[in-house]
Parts: C-alpha cells; sequence; structure tokens
C-alpha cells in the first residue's frame, strides 16, 4: 500500500504535467506560428500566424478564465459537460471571426486553411459535446500532429505518439474515458486533414 499511494501520485502529477503541456490552447499557439513560417519562409508568414493566434486561442481562453473566476465555469478545461456549449459557442464566433479577417486581408493560404480547420473542429466537437464528453485535448493533439505532418512531411509523424500520450494523461486524470480520447484523436485527425489538405 506504501510503494503504491506515491506511485500513484507521481502518475497524477506526470498526467497533470501532460495536461497542461500539451492542453489545446498551447498547441494552437504553437502551431499557427509554425505553419505560418512554412507558408513564406519568413517573420512575415510568424506574423500571419500570431495574427491568426488572438481569435483562436488568446480571446477564447481569456473568456474561459474569466468565465471560470466569475463562478460560471468548472475550470480551464471544463470539465463539466453541461458548461462546454456557451464556451464552445464563443470560441466558434471568435474563430469564425478570425477567419474572415484573415481572408479579407489575403493571409497566407497555409495560415488560412489551418484556421477554416480549426473552424469545422471546434464546430464538430461541440456538436459531439451536446450528447458525449468527447476529449478536445487529444482532438487539437491529433489535427496539431496530422498538420505538422502535411507540412513538414513524414518525419514529422513522430508526434502522434504524444496524441497518446495526452489521450493517457486524460483518462489518467478522470477527465475522459479512453474511448473518448480515442475518438477525440480521430475526429481531429479526419477534420484536420480534410480541410487543411482541400484548402491550402
Amino acid at each position: 500500500m506504501t510503494d503504491t499511494a506515491p506511485s500513484r501520485v507521481l502518475l497524477r502529477r506526470t498526467a497533470t504535467v501532460v495536461s497542461e503541456v500539451f492542453a489545446p490552447v498551447v498547441l494552437v499557439v504553437t502551431v499557427l506560428p509554425v505553419v505560418g513560417w512554412s507558408s513564406t519562409h519568413s517573420l512575415a508568414g510568424v506574423g500571419w500566424g500570431l495574427f491568426a493566434v488572438l481569435f483562436c486561442a488568446v480571446v477564447p481562453y481569456a473568456v474561459v478564465l474569466v468565465g471560470v473566476r466569475r463562478g460560471h465555469w468548472s475550470d480551464h478545461h471544463i470539465r463539466d459537460r453541461s458548461q462546454r456549449t456557451v464556451p464552445f459557442l464563443i470560441a466558434i464566433g471568435c474563430v469564425a471571426a478570425g477567419t474572415a479577417a484573415l481572408a479579407v486581408l489575403d493571409a497566407p493560404r497555409a495560415v488560412l486553411a489551418l484556421v477554416v480547420a480549426m473552424l469545422a473542429g471546434l464546430v464538430s466537437t461541440t456538436v459531439v459535446t451536446r450528447w458525449w464528453k468527447i476529449s478536445v485535448h487529444t482532438a487539437v493533439a491529433a489535427g496539431v500532429a496530422s498538420v505538422l505532418t502535411l507540412v513538414y512531411g513524414p518525419m514529422l509523424a513522430v508526434t502522434f505518439p504524444l496524441v497518446a500520450c495526452v489521450g493517457w494523461s486524460r483518462v489518467e486524470l478522470d477527465c475522459h474515458t479512453t474511448a473518448q480520447t480515442v475518438a477525440g484523436a480521430l475526429l481531429g485527425t479526419v477534420v484536420c486533414v480534410l480541410f487543411f489538405t482541400l484548402l491550402r
């Protein structure tokens, strides 16, 4: 019993670190400038990616943090499925606005394609979440791994094991079932590959 308890604590702590380091907002903030760079091979592309970050991560996440502080939602990951509809709809509005802004300003196609893919993924997860708590963590992680592989080649497929690590962390923290993390990963992969490939 004494050997098991410390091991369990270590596993939980490790899962928490993985869950935070590879949280959706962190991955979105990271991947957009990276894809922006690939589209122009210059700081201009990075700038476009950072501009998209405002709509896809900064504003939606700020809304969530304010909502948590005011007691509207349980925590920054919004573990309670019944609380997810409003913040998800706000995020959809923000990303849709970002899509429109990028299109009007003639942003690089790869950045615009990625934002549209994010919008499609967000809409899909929002619809599913009305009935089932699909994992947004694994959906975003798998989508990012897919996009990086499409942009930079098969070598970046090494990022996919990280999706499994993220899924493990969510199950270990009792936030999702294994089925919910697998479904999230499949949804994120299919939606991102489809929309990013068609639009870039």
